[in-house]
């Protein structure tokens, strides 16, 4: 039982990753019926914000300022800056294909992420880079269990996330007007509600959770590189796909039981069996299920 709470411990934190990634991914796919592939490079950015802006600001204010102070600061200003990547790569990759044909636009959403990639190892280089510890880790060790307060920071962090971005949603003028372009983007526009306000919109909030995600995930393994959005990326994607078209809260759940599946298949197999008993599970569960957990019936009316 303690080998069990202590690989759910560790799912729960993996599952978080997934899952906030995940949510920019379903949020676009809903809106604008396209997939953005270059999100998991979206997240390796803004990773790499984070981890210059931790360590400018730890430069100047560590001396008077708690660690946990300039890490909230940190996690304000890159969303801040990493929402205007997401803006950037809607209106100049995405916007002039709107009406082109789908595969187009995924195409692009790849060459856009090779361009982040190969554009960071010419700026900066093909080293790795330590992303600086803002919170010190403590371990506690509790009836057998082993965990520290960065890995309860992670999922504590993840789900508040995910709540306020369901309240926005959920009621606020913005996130209606969101629902309503995911529900028929055609006839929307003609309400006065602007695709060229909701795109953008959408793009830039998906990109701040994605940069989130990329801090914490620096403050649990500090080590990055210009490639560590690629793998994070698809597994992100897939839990947006499995938890249904256009459902926040299918995303974040598909992004923990995925994240719940991996850690526990290796659990039980050697770990070179994770991805293939992961993905056929998911296979299976997508057979049966193709709209996803909370996909709307007209998903598959559009195959989408």
């Amino acid at each position: 039982m303690e080998y069990f709470l202590q690989n759910l411990i560790n799912a729960l934190q993996w599952g978080s990753f997934y899952a906030v990634i995940s949510i920019g991914y379903s949020m676009v796919y809903s809106i604008l019926m396209l997939f953005n592939f270059a999100h998991g490079d979206i997240f390796m950015v803004g990773t790499y914000i984070g981890c210059g802006i931790a360590t400018l600001f730890l430069s100047l204010f560590s001396a008077f300022l708690p660690g946990w102070l300039i890490f909230i600061l940190t996690i304000v200003v890159t969303m801040f800056l990493t929402s205007f990547v997401g803006v950037f790569v809607e209106e100049v990759g995405y916007r002039p294909l709107r009406q082109a044909p789908r595969a187009s636009a995924a195409i692009t959403g790849l060459m856009i992420g090779i361009i982040f990639e190969t554009g960071n190892l010419i700026i900066l280089g093909a080293q790795r880079f330590k992303f600086p510890a803002l919170i010190k880790s403590v371990a506690y060790h509790k009836g057998g269990l082993y965990f520290t307060n960065v890995k309860i920071m992670i999922v504590g962090i993840s789900i508040l996330l995910m709540l306020a971005l369901h309240v926005f949603i959920k009621k606020t003028k913005w996130g209606m007007a969101m629902r309503a372009m995911s529900f028929d983007s055609l006839a929307v526009p003609l309400m006065g509600v602007s695709i060229n306000v909701i795109a953008p919109l959408t793009f830039a909030i998906g990109a701040g959770l994605a940069s989130v995600a990329g801090i914490l995930y620096g403050q649990a393994y500090p080590i990055l590189d210009p490639y560590m959005g690629i793998l994070l990326g698809w597994k992100a994607f897939v839990a947006a796909i499995l938890g249904g078209r256009g459902s926040i809260m299918g995303a974040a759940m598909a992004g923990y039981m995925l994240g719940f599946i991996e850690i526990f298949v290796a659990m039980i197999f050697p770990s070179t069996f994770r991805d293939l008993i992961a993905y056929s599970i998911i296979l299976l569960i997508l057979t049966f299920r193709p709209r996803g957990f909370f996909g709307m019936e007209h998903s598959i009316r559009l195959r989408l």
